[in-house]
């Protein structure tokens, strides 16, 4: 007992050492190298909200612990040669976010925005086995990226706002993203709207044209084949006009999953549809028209020859989406 009276102090002493002890030399230059990293980030994101690494850059920056930040890449190939049109298109959404992010009152250092180009990290590139550009992936502070940390760009498009909530749901940052002003869209409407009415004030003596069924029918196929070929889903979800493989150089108009689509896609949708629909057309006409009959066997050739041939086409893409689908026509 006399020992253990000895002991307790002797004990209480050192733990009151051990505690007080600062910290290891270890310890220190895990935080002198963390604050030198998140400080040259902060600087080079005050100067361009979208930060340029290469391989040495996104090996020290991204790659190496200590971090405590993230950081979302986005992995293009923005030069000419590489002639990527949709990489210059996410690239504009990308530098939306990001300035969304650099500009408004909600920044600090816990999320970094940052490019690597495929010319001046190629390495960065093999290291992750990449072959298609643009990707997104997301960095996260702690441990490596998981499946959720690589965006679905064929499926949720690059649209800045569609970037936004992915990182909300990585990172529980919420970014407002704020858009140039673009007055493109109200000057064109404007231009129709002043076309239309320059238009019925010439004809303001006969109005007949406004009660023509040609006319309305014309108008109403137009805006049904528009919206049967997926001209809406591109306008909310905006995905990109064409994929190209930056490796081989293979660009895909057609998306191989029925779950997206390229805008490329939409209008050979539309087009075929638009084919199918003239044959349908003409073979009306040929049956109930008065012509006499050698131009109506024109037409009808004409339109069952239309009818086959784009309908093939259309079925060909269908079966390129879903695969598995047993029936083809003509075309396989």
């Amino acid at each position: 007992m006399a020992a253990m009276r000895f002991l307790l102090p002797v004990l209480g002493v050192l733990l009151l050492v051990c505690c007080g002890l600062p910290p290891s030399s270890g310890q220190k230059k895990k935080e002198m190298v963390l604050s030198e990293k998140v400080g040259q980030l902060m600087d080079w994101a005050s100067k361009r909200a979208v930060i340029r690494i290469n391989g040495d850059k996104f090996r020290r920056l991204v790659k190496a612990p200590p971090r405590n930040y993230s950081v979302v890449v986005m992995f293009t190939a923005l030069q000419a040669h590489r002639q990527c049109a949709v990489c210059k298109q996410a690239d504009e959404e990308f530098q939306i976010l990001a300035n969304s992010w650099r500009y408004s009152s909600a920044f600090t250092n816990k999320v970094f925005f940052a490019m690597v180009d495929f010319d001046e990290g190629s390495d960065v590139f093999q290291m992750l086995n990449m072959n298609s550009a643009p990707t997104f992936i997301h960095f996260p502070a702690k441990g490596k990226p998981k499946k959720g940390d690589t965006y679905e760009l064929q499926v949720r498009g690059f649209a800045a706002e569609q970037l936004s909530r992915w990182i909300a749901d990585r990172t529980d940052v919420n970014i407002r993203v704020i858009r140039p002003p673009n007055y493109a869209g109200p000057l064109m409407l404007g231009l129709l709207l002043a076309v239309i009415g320059g238009l019925v004030y010439l004809r303001r003596s006969n109005l007949d044209f406004l009660y023509n069924k040609n006319v309305w029918s014309l108008a109403a196929l137009c805006f049904v084949l528009a919206m049967t070929s997926g001209q809406m889903w591109n306008h909310i979800r905006g995905p990109p006009y064409a994929h190209k493989n930056p490796s081989n150089g293979q660009v895909n108009y057609i998306h191989g999953s029925s779950q997206a689509q390229f805008v490329a896609e939409t209008h050979i949708v539309l087009l075929f549809n638009g084919g199918v629909t003239l044959g349908m057309v003409l073979l009306h006409e040929a049956a109930t028209s008065d012509m006499d009959i050698g131009k109506r066997k024109i037409m009808c050739m004409a339109g069952i020859g239309l009818v086959v041939l784009f309908f093939s086409w259309l079925l060909s893409v269908f079966r390129s989406k879903y695969h598995g689908y047993p029936y083809s026509f003509l075309l396989s």
